[in-house]
């Protein structure tokens, strides 16, 4: 399956070369899709795997997205099969970005599940992502954060949003911040990072740093960067593991809890962690959105400490309570908490709490 996914990638690149879209080549033709449609049998094999040999050392972007790739696919048969007959016949650009979301989806939990260690990948719905993006209302001057960013949904989310409601009046300053600093994440496994890169730069986002970074995880430190709004879905799991991708790609687990002078304690839930983290992450006056189970609304202990300094030195002004069984297991209730970071003060900065049960 991940074949598929280089595969869908270079066809995808090659439609944006086209009309209605007509944008500049994102892949050096010798690589492009043409090129592999006029090839076939052992020729078609041996300059496929030289294609992707060669893309992984590219620059940027492109380069993140075919890094280690290898060509698993050895039958020329079967590869002129999968570009002629499946992939090429259909304009996949035109399709409706959920239907294309969808297809990467059902691909990536495929390729988890074929992987020997399924990461506990599982995607936040995206009406759920786009009733958040509208609620937040990112801004062309913004910049976006996701410390648990999947397939980037939030990040496209925030980008589509922009070029939705302020597309036509954005001058070029705004437009090349669009297309290189507005949007950062981190994705803890490297086959998800990898479809978020596609994803961003199917949508014409071009940053070189690559602005997802992959293999890291998110709150083994703080990264330095300050952003005005972070919009996030950590992963579930009650324990914190510090999890650290070894060489060969593999995700290796140490039971520890994080020690961080950022954070106001020390705990092995992970929600509570991240809790603390995207705290550290946002500017004075930034706003963020996070999707929390509800031990994190109303366990004891280290649950308490976070909630109180998270209310006194943020404007925690919205609680939206979900439906049961969007993500979790079957029972859990899932929430999104808003807030907003505020300069230090004497007195709590969150007067009132907005509750809408949904």
């Amino acid at each position: 399956t991940e074949q598929i996914t280089f595969l869908l990638f270079l066809k995808m690149a090659d439609e944006m070369t086209r009309p209605p879209y007509k944008r500049a080549a994102i892949v050096p033709a010798k690589f492009g899709w043409e090129r592999l449609m006029r090839l076939e049998g052992d020729e078609l094999e041996a300059h496929y795997r030289h294609s992707l040999e060669e893309l992984g050392k590219q620059p940027g972007m492109l380069g993140e997205i075919f890094k280690k790739a290898r060509p698993d696919i050895q039958n020329p048969a079967t590869l002129r099969r999968l570009i002629v007959d499946l992939i090429e016949p259909v304009k996949w650009s035109s399709m409706d970005a959920d239907v294309k979301g969808d297809i990467y989806e059902g691909l990536l939990a495929k390729s988890a599940e074929e992987s020997p260690k399924g990461a506990g990948q599982y995607f936040t719905p995206r009406e759920l992502i786009k009733g958040i993006v509208d609620c937040v209302q990112p801004g062309p001057d913004d910049t976006v954060a996701d410390p648990a960013a999947g397939t980037a949904g939030f990040l496209l989310g925030a980008y589509d949003y922009v070029v939705r409601h302020h597309g036509k009046n954005l001058d070029k300053d705004q437009r090349r911040h669009l297309r290189t600093k507005f949007v950062k994440g981190w994705e803890l496994v490297p086959n998800t990072a990898r479809l978020a890169i596609m994803n961003l730069y199917l949508h014409g986002i071009d940053a070189d740093p690559c602005p997802i970074q992959s293999g890291v995880d998110s709150l083994a430190g703080d990264p330095g960067a300050r952003f005005s709004v972070v919009m996030t879905n950590p992963p579930f799991g009650k324990k914190s593991t510090i999890a650290v991708v070894n060489e060969a790609g593999d995700l290796e687990k140490e039971d520890t809890a994080y020690e961080r002078q950022d954070f106001w304690t020390s705990t092995k839930n992970k929600q509570l962690n991240f809790l603390q983290h995207v705290k550290t992450l946002l500017k004075i006056n930034g706003r963020c959105a996070i999707v929390v189970p509800d031990n994190v609304l109303f366990e004891g202990g280290a649950g308490e400490t976070v909630r109180r300094n998270l209310l006194k030195q943020c404007d925690v002004h919205t609680l939206l309570r979900l439906p049961t069984g969007i993500f979790y297991a079957q029972g859990v209730k899932a929430n999104v908490l808003f807030f907003d970071a505020k300069p230090a003060q004497e007195k709590p900065w969150t007067s009132k709490l907005w509750v809408y049960d949904f």
